[in-house]
């Protein structure tokens, strides 16, 4: 470069190497930051929505959930569209995170309400099952006793064959429920026997090689 044309700042800022949020921040604005947060959320027909007291309620053809909203955000509803608004500064990063997360834990809500969530697991292991009696899933994976899984409310299980359906309103707890069946026996990297998630690829090892 010549001696009379100096380097723009934004240029050696990506040469050096380096990073810096509130940098790059001071360069393109905030315009291009929280755009999750800045779209609003259509809300479908056959949907409820109530705000009161910094509390949202949705209630749809699925079922109701409810969420407190915090200090930092504010919710706007208007001709069958929810808007998810901060008051506070730019550089404020909790705030900054908290938009985004809101507009994401809200459209889940508006989701879970109208078609819900659903997580399917995979058993594999000779003589590994389970069956549901009532409100208790039962599970017998390889040890001496069977395991009694209790069905927690707005989550419902489904088994077919080898497969366990976990279905719910709440993305995170029906996440969560799936979590908890594939920890009872977690599949093992030799034969990959035990509970695994429907599109989890395991990875195998090489077993010991007999002497």
């Amino acid at each position: 470069m010549p001696a009379d044309k100096p380097m723009s700042e934004a240029r050696l800022f990506v040469i050096s190497g380096r990073f810096n949020r509130d940098y790059i921040r001071n360069i393109i604005g905030d315009k291009n930051m929280s755009r999750v947060g800045k779209k609003s959320i259509t809300i479908p027909n056959g949907v409820h929505v109530d705000i009161k007291e910094r509390k949202i309620s949705i209630k749809g053809p699925k079922g109701e959930l409810h969420y407190k909203i915090p200090s930092e955000i504010e919710v706007e509803y208007n001709n069958d569209e929810l808007s998810i608004l901060t008051d506070s500064e730019p550089k404020e990063k909790k705030a900054h995170a908290l938009h985004g997360l809101n507009r994401t834990l809200i459209a889940n809500m508006i989701e879970g309400v109208t078609v819900g969530f659903r997580k399917e697991l995979k058993i594999v292991g000779i003589g590994y099952r389970a069956n549901i009696t009532g409100r208790i899933l039962n599970l017998l994976l390889g040890y001496s006793h069977p395991i009694k899984y209790d069905i927690p409310d707005k989550i419902d299980i489904d088994v077919n064959k080898d497969s366990i359906i976990v279905q719910g309103v709440d993305k995170q707890k029906v996440g969560q429920v799936a979590a908890e069946i594939r920890d009872f026996r977690r599949p093992e990297p030799y034969k990959g026997k035990g509970v695994r998630y429907a599109d989890e690829k395991v990875r195998s090892k090489v077993g010991k090689a007999g002497a």
